[in-house]
């Protein structure tokens, strides 16, 4: 017998809740190692500005994929959720060049 807003012959699946608390202390972490990155001198511009950029972006797929629940969404989802990325891409690479 199906509960109250259960289709018939729908099925219902389980997941296992992710562990937001950990993925927020990894955030925290980053955001730390950001900072830390950010006053070392030793390190060219362009580098600096690559490797901020990509701990911005792992910062950002973690929220996408935990907080916003995508990992757990099927593919078509990561898709158009996706799609924007390629323009910011483009974007930063422009600013960079005019910078250089």
């Amino acid at each position: 017998m199906n509960t109250p807003g259960e289709a018939a012959g729908a099925t219902t699946t389980h997941r296992k809740q992710p562990n937001y608390y950990l993925i927020w202390v990894f955030l925290g972490v980053l955001t730390l190692a950001e900072i830390g990155v950010a006053f070392l001198s030793a390190i060219p511009k362009q580098v600096l500005i690559i490797i901020l950029v990509a701990l911005a972006v792992w910062k950002a797929l973690l929220v996408a994929m935990y907080y916003m629940h995508l990992k757990f969404e099927p593919r078509k989802l990561w898709w158009i959720a996706a799609a924007p990325l390629p323009l910011a891409v483009i974007l930063i690479i422009i600013v960079m060049m005019e910078r250089w």
